[in-house]
């Protein structure tokens, strides 16, 4: 294969036609998508005369390559611009699998979160009536978790998906002799996480630049997942530190 990031010759492919190789093993990626990865320089397409994108054969697979470290094995973008980088200095090598470059492997912490599990479906809306079934819970407990401030309802009163694994989790644990006031804890802590995301990722988002949006939104959902890998790792080396005592 041509070495990652190398152009090759040929007339090249537009970004529409990258999209649609992509898409049968990456149907979330969008144009929008593509073009973020280029602004973080993960990407390098030529440029026509008018301005237009194209893609050689080895721009497609060094873009397999970043979506297959971020799916399968949950890297950085950070992370994953360094290998290439090591690559294009001929440091490092990628191998070929069905065609596609694969990154080469890395030690990831048991357990770790996908970025992808931060995506959310604004279609997707649940009554409390949906919530307290698919959680198995009674109105009652819903009010508890809602005064308490760990589900909140949105502007029309509907719930999002997390609702339901909240609502299942904190029962699970009342099930310990835990209350829901206990569980506020949790809930602070997580406050207290999304706020220092947020001071990261909120001059990201300002930015006038193009992109900037789609860029804060892969910030948010890459330091979202490293935040709860770190946390479970914290509280277990924690509970075991308690037992060891």
């Amino acid at each position: 294969m041509t070495a990652v990031g190398q152009p090759a010759h040929g007339a090249g492919m537009s970004i529409g036609t990258v999209l649609d190789r992509l898409r049968p093993d990456f149907p979330d990626v969008t144009i929008s998508k593509i073009r973020f990865l280029e602004a973080e320089g993960l990407i390098r397409p030529q440029r026509t005369a008018s301005g237009y994108r194209r893609f050689t054969i080895a721009d497609y697979e060094r873009l397999r390559f970043v979506l297959t470290a971020q799916r399968d094995q949950y890297l950085p973008l950070k992370v994953i611009k360094e290998q290439l980088e090591a690559v294009d200095r001929g440091a490092a090598t990628v191998g070929r699998i069905d065609g596609a470059s694969r990154p080469r492997p890395m030690a990831v912490a048991p357990g770790a979160v996908s970025p992808d599990e931060f995506r959310s479906d604004p279609q997707v809306r649940l009554a409390r009536a949906d919530v307290c079934e698919q959680a198995e819970i009674d109105d009652a407990f819903l009010t508890e978790l809602t005064k308490a401030g760990l589900i909140v309802a949105g502007a029309a009163g509907f719930f999002d998906p997390d609702a339901v694994t909240i609502a299942r989790t904190a029962k699970a644990m009342t099930s310990f002799g835990l209350e829901v006031r206990h569980l506020r804890a949790f809930k602070l802590a997580a406050d207290r996480e999304a706020g220092l995301i947020g001071q990261i990722v909120g001059p990201v988002a300002k930015s006038r630049d193009a992109g900037a949006r789609d860029r804060a939104e892969e910030l948010v959902r890459e330091l979202a997942a490293l935040s709860v890998t770190l946390h479970t790792a914290l509280v277990k080396a924690s509970v075991r530190g308690s037992m060891d005592r």
